[in-house]
């Protein structure tokens, strides 16, 4: 039971983990102040922003009913959260 576990958890890990190499979209970083994002803001989207412990000013843009999402345990990773799971 516990090695069925074991193997799940080591699984999952290695399907989530490819996804934290990839950027969020309109992501910018910057340590001197809050950047500019790399694409526009359209209608129907919101400019997420987030200051990490490091002193960088993160910006990326999702769809305005999907929450802002942050890891700094894991790299300062950043993304859109899902509507069902929410930053899971």
């Amino acid at each position: 039971m516990l090695q069925r576990f074991a193997k799940l958890v080591l699984m999952s890990a290695m399907l989530i983990a490819p996804s934290a190499s990839f950027a969020a979209e309109g992501e910018a970083r910057s340590k001197a102040g809050w950047p500019k994002p790399s694409r526009s803001v359209q209608s129907g989207e919101k400019l997420c922003r987030y200051k990490f412990s490091n002193n960088e000013h993160t910006v990326w843009v999702c769809k305005k009913e999907e929450p802002c999402c942050e890891w700094e345990a894991l790299n300062n990773y950043v993304k859109c959260g899902s509507t069902i799971t929410g930053c899971l």
